[in-house]
């Protein structure tokens, strides 16, 4: 029998596919913050640098309110439905179908207000609808 005592060599780590794993991980999280970026922006809504607008009167300004209210050529449309919006744009629309229909929406209106504009545009068949905003130099003045 052999009694004597054995050395013990010491469990060694081999560190270099643990650096490969840390490093395949730091570049997935770089990839993903840089998409999650784009989820996260707080956008302000509308301006622009444009001219200021020509009077036509083909035009038929509809104006959306914060709270979802419409107004269209500075006349309060009672009831915010489509049907009814509809009917209002119709009224205002003097050039029938080719009339224009400029969308001047609050910054802080809801996207469904002005989607609904836009569907009751497209079932009275007026298809030329534009958006209003204000130049950045107007925003910053406020």
């Amino acid at each position: 029998m052999n009694f004597r005592p054995r050395s013990r060599d010491e469990p060694e780590i081999n560190l270099i596919p643990f650096i490969d794993v840390l490093l395949v991980v730091l570049i997935f999280l770089m990839l993903s913050t840089t998409y999650s970026k784009f989820t996260e922006l707080h956008i302000k809504l509308p301006t622009a640098d444009a001219d200021k607008q020509r009077d036509y009167p083909r035009e038929v300004i509809v104006a959306v309110s914060s709270d979802g209210r419409y107004s269209v050529n500075k006349t309060l449309v009672q009831g915010q439905s489509i049907e009814v919006l509809g009917t209002a744009l119709t009224q205002a629309a003097k050039a029938g179908k080719d009339s224009v229909i400029i969308i001047s929406a609050d910054a802080s209106a809801t996207h469904q207000a002005v989607i609904n504009v836009m569907e009751a545009a497209r079932r009275q068949g007026l298809t030329q609808v534009t958006f209003a905003a204000q130049s950045a130099v107007q925003a910053g003045m406020r």
